[in-house]
């Protein structure tokens, strides 16, 4: 008789030798899975491996005690290794101080010194931004004494002579002019939380795990105080603070007056054109000769008669940027914008449709985006900082 093989001792035997189908993954399986493709996601978006520290975001925080975790536990190293593909497990070492164990979300915050309510279901990280939030607003709120104060006395007397006779007013931080987000720079006022703030110190841009950028501030308060905290937390506490204002610049003189002028504008645009003229200057700079203006009514229809009109040099126009303004002055607004190019000022003559000869006086050799940022900058009360440089065609500072 023939020698039998295995395969049929086996069947012989009545031995079941069907491969079995693999079972799907455990949900703790997927839990871990998920994580760790949270982390490959920051890496991607942000270009390196999530770091410790106070200073850092929170998720970058959370993802790097969760990446700790991970490089300590044999289980999820075989099951990750495949995925691994940014081989940001090659230096597991197991030297990381990392409690024993498959940390629960709740856990991972607990490493990072956060404590959730206990009644909040943790299984999945809906409460992260939340607490984000809250904990933006606690650093607001943790003011520590300010040292050396008595250099910044004098500076709060002086901005608040200024308000009380009428040089600085105060501007609504979220609303004013229309614009949702305002800068902050060094050197700015700000009233939060019923107290003057000043920004006294500036850091360098640091870019946020969401693109955006954001900054390190030192900001010391009216009362004494001071915080360390980012531009974007305090941007985040005077837009909830309803009484959260911004203080303008001395420069900012008249036009942003809370005494309502005749021609305040409810509702108003500041205009730039660009001309489609056939005049040789132009046609050489066609790119950089734009016409500022500002208008109550549709700008469509205050261009309508352009090429009959030697204000828009006899040719039709092309509307390249505007801007809704809430309640400036409008002919303030206008004049303010004019004499800070007034060096950058086309000279142009052009022919009216009787003969005469026309020089018109609102058009400038400027780009389009140092309209932009000018614009804003008036908008901000900030604009008397800062001068146009024609040579390089920026705004520099003449402080």
């Amino acid at each position: 008789m023939a020698e039998l093989s295995d395969l049929e001792l086996l069947n012989a035997l009545g031995v079941d030798v069907t491969p079995k189908k693999k079972k799907g993954q455990t949900a703790r399986e997927e839990r871990i899975i998920a994580g760790f493709e949270e982390i490959q996601k920051f890496v991607n978006e942000l270009g390196h491996v999530p770091q410790h520290g106070e200073n850092k975001d929170i998720f970058e925080r959370l993802y790097a005690t969760r990446l700790d975790q991970i490089k300590n536990q044999q289980e999820c190293l075989d099951l990750l290794q495949k995925l691994d593909h940014q081989s940001l497990l090659n230096d597991a070492s197991g030297d990381n101080v990392v409690p024993e164990g498959n940390l629960s979300d709740e856990e991972l915050l607990a490493e990072l010194g956060i404590t959730p309510p206990a009644e909040n279901d943790i299984s999945v990280l809906r409460h992260v931004k939340s607490r984000a939030e809250i904990r933006a607003a606690e650093e607001i709120a943790n003011r520590t004494k300010c040292e050396d104060f008595d250099n910044f006395i004098p500076i709060f007397k002086n901005v608040q002579n200024e308000i009380n006779s009428g040089v600085r007013t105060t501007l609504n931080f979220v609303k004013d002019a229309g614009f949702v987000n305002s800068s902050i720079i060094k050197g700015q006022f700000f009233i939060l939380g019923g107290q003057i703030a000043y920004v006294a110190e500036l850091g360098d841009k640091i870019k946020a795990p969401n693109g955006e950028t954001d900054a390190r501030l030192r900001v010391i308060y009216s009362n004494g105080t001071e915080s360390n905290l980012l531009l974007r937390s305090l941007q985040r506490a005077l837009y909830k603070d309803e009484a959260g204002r911004r203080i303008s610049e001395p420069s900012a003189g008249p036009l942003f007056s809370g005494v309502s002028e005749d021609d305040d504008l409810a509702s108003g645009t500041v205009y730039v054109l660009r001309s489609k003229s056939d005049h040789p200057i132009v046609c050489k700079n066609r790119e950089i000769v734009h016409k500022i203006g500002v208008t109550k009514g549709k700008v469509s229809q205050r261009i309508s008669k352009a090429k009959t009109d030697p204000t828009y040099l006899m040719a039709d126009v092309e509307v390249v940027a505007e801007y809704k303004l809430f309640n400036l002055s409008q002919s303030k607004f206008e004049k303010l914008i004019h004499k800070f190019f007034n060096h950058a000022r086309l000279e142009i003559e052009v022919i009216d449709r009787f003969g005469t000869p026309v020089v018109p006086q609102e058009w400038f050799l400027i780009p389009l985006f140092i309209i932009d940022e000018v614009v804003r900058k008036i908008i901000e009360g900030t604009i008397g900082q800062y001068i146009y440089d024609i040579e390089s065609a920026k705004l520099i500072r003449n402080i």
